[in-house]
Parts: C-alpha cells; sequence; structure tokens
C-alpha cells in the first residue's frame, strides 16, 4: 500500500512540475522566462491572466522538439492548466492589474 501512495505522489509531482499554471503562478518570474527560454519559445512576454495556458500556447510556439514527447504533454496541460487558471482568475487579475506581463527575454532598452 505504501509504494501506491509513493508512486502516486512521484506522479503528482511530476504533473505538477510540467503545468503551465505552476509555472507561471505559483514560480517567480525569472524561473518562468528561464524555463520558455530553454525550450527556445518565439514569445515575447505572457499575461498573467490564463498564464497557465500562455505558458503552454509558448511552449509550442517553440523550436520543434526532436523527441516528439513534448506536444502531446502540453495539449494535455492546456485542458489541466485552463481549469486551474479559471480557479485562480481573481488572483491573476490582481497581479496583472498590479504588475503587467512576465517578460521573457529582458532588454536593456525597456
Amino acid at each position: 500500500m505504501a509504494v501506491k501512495i509513493t508512486a502516486a505522489l512521484g506522479i503528482a509531482v511530476l504533473i505538477l512540475n510540467g503545468c503551465g499554471t505552476v509555472n507561471s503562478v505559483v514560480r517567480k518570474d525569472g524561473d518562468t522566462a528561464r524555463e520558455l527560454r530553454l525550450i527556445k519559445t518565439y514569445c515575447q512576454s505572457i499575461p498573467r491572466v490564463y498564464s497557465g495556458v500562455a505558458f503552454d500556447f509558448c511552449a509550442l510556439h517553440a523550436a520543434p522538439d526532436p523527441t516528439g514527447i513534448l506536444i502531446p504533454v502540453v495539449l494535455l496541460d492546456f485542458a489541466v492548466s485552463g481549469v486551474a487558471d479559471t480557479v485562480i482568475l481573481p488572483y491573476t487579475i490582481y497581479r496583472q492589474a498590479a504588475d503587467g506581463n512576465i517578460s521573457i527575454y529582458w532588454r536593456p532598452d525597456s
């Protein structure tokens, strides 16, 4: 029984670690930007409102994934992030008004 619980917790942690909402709301802005830069996205910034869905869109709008694993995972995460983003919508609206978009590429002139 303990093995099943440990396996379930391990799977839950892996899913939440890849969730766009967790990456864009819970983590710091710099960590979110770094994660998107690592996958070589073409996005310049993402809004805080529905940021998990925007994070997933930017993951798809990136350099091609040679393994082909990214696309099915991101498509599944669209649904999960959409629900999670809707639940935390009041918080993200406040953060959008207070802080603006999450910038992915920092430019000295901005």
